[in-house]
């Protein structure tokens, strides 16, 4: 699948100057060129008297690229303390975006910190199973059988309302979860539940494809995780149970996985349905 824009940034923000610049409070010669004759006038300047150039911070993404097992990944982290989480689908209820590359074309992104792929969905975009935005139930719980990622039980929800944002299998959601949630996406399979590995895994399979996943850590931080290349289910699995110890993991997205990430002009390409927005709090 093709990458547009593949940018990887760490948390810190690189500035590129465009000249060499004088030291400061050194006088700066400007020279001005008489087209009557050969001979040139020079003014010194106090250069604290020159216009500065502007000084506003640039933003700081929250993704940092990381390689575990050979595998390079990309791997987000949302504070509840800093960010809010919501689901978005459709603008106005209509058609759905369908590509992060539609939401951001939609979307002034200067409050955004970044967007994942968030969910299964069907041919016609829509949400298969559970989803909820802004506190509205679009779809039922699933908890049938059937072919694909989605039925690899057991299967997952990731939800949350204000700060408290969680991922539980979709028994224990159902089983447990009586108050809907402002924000709420199912998908599949279980990445990790209570610790351990989804039992159908293999160390290192041989479905391997751009896949991505959430897991929330003992602080309550979210964790989105994007391979940028191809990766089996048991290494972005244990990427989280072994690299950031989360005890539940979920997988959102297999081979339509993607990022946007605005404050490194990061935008990959591929079909979306349910899409997980990370917002800056203000």
């Amino acid at each position: 699948m093709k990458r547009r824009a593949t940018i990887f940034a760490l948390p810190a923000v690189l500035a590129i100057a465009a000249c060499e610049q004088k030291p400061a409070g050194e006088p700066v010669v400007r020279t001005e060129l008489d087209e009557s004759g050969p001979d040139q006038a020079e003014e010194v300047v106090d250069a604290e008297a020159l216009p500065e150039a502007s000084t506003e911070p640039q933003r700081a993404s929250v993704c940092i690229a990381v390689a575990f097992e050979g595998t390079q990944l990309t791997h987000c982290i949302a504070d509840p303390e800093t960010h809010t989480i919501r689901t978005v689908l459709a603008p106005g209820g209509g058609q759905p975006f369908g590509s992060l590359a539609a939401l951001a074309d939609a979307t002034a992104s200067k409050t955004i910190a970044f967007a994942v792929t968030g969910g299964a969905f069907g041919d016609d975009l829509r949400a298969l199973g559970y989803y909820v935005e802004e506190g509205e139930r679009l779809s039922e719980l699933d908890r049938g059988e059937g072919d694909g990622n989605f039925y690899m039980k057991p299967n997952g929800v990731f939800f949350g309302s204000g700060e408290d944002w969680r991922v539980l299998s979709t028994g224990r959601f159902f089983a447990t979860v009586r108050d809907r949630p402002q924000f709420g996406t199912q998908s599949g399979p279980m990445l990790v539940t209570g610790g351990e590995l989804h039992p159908d895994f293999e160390d290192d399979g041989a479905s391997r494809t751009l896949r991505n996943g959430v897991g929330i850590d003992a602080e309550g931080h979210a964790h989105f995780v994007i391979s940028d290349e191809p990766v089996s289910f048991g290494k972005i699995a244990r990427f989280y149970r072994d690299e950031i110890g989360t005890k539940e993991a979920l997988l959102l997205a297999s081979g339509n996985s993607a990022l946007w990430d605005p404050a490194t002009g990061r935008l990959d390409e591929g079909r979306a349905g349910p899409i997980l927005v990370v917002e800056n709090k203000p």
